[in-house]
């Protein structure tokens, strides 16, 4: 039986400033925008290529804003998408090697952490 992660939540403060981040300066693809009613928006973004996506989270789950450290994108070029991040006004961190790929790291407005990989084949 297949398993499939297809959706996580990233807890934010505010949806629209959440949402001009990601599109707009990450470059995540807006899938859906929906207001489900007077107290939820279901706002949905797919990072390029993956077949995982977020759900912007306002009082979804009881995570806290910030609260997801983990989450992980993998990319062909760090350097590249560190140049991109970096243009377009994210803070992320110099590309730097381990030895289980090269990373940049994020954070988006509400400390949410992200790490994006290149995969090194050795």
């Amino acid at each position: 039986m297949d398993m499939k992660l297809e959706l996580v939540s990233v807890p934010v403060t505010d949806i629209d400033r959440a949402k001009a981040f990601y599109v707009d300066q990450v470059g995540f693809v807006a899938d859906h925008d929906i207001p489900v009613d007077e107290n939820l928006r279901f706002v949905q973004l797919t990072p390029p290529g993956s077949a995982c996506s977020i759900v912007l989270d306002v009082n979804m789950t009881s995570m806290a804003p910030g609260a997801q450290q983990g989450l992980q994108v993998v990319v062909d070029d760090a350097d590249a998408l560190y140049e991109l991040l970096t243009g377009r006004g994210v803070a992320a961190e110099p590309v730097v090697e381990l030895p289980w790929g090269r990373f940049t790291f994020f954070t988006d407005p509400d400390g949410n952490r992200w790490a994006a990989q290149q995969m090194i084949r050795r």
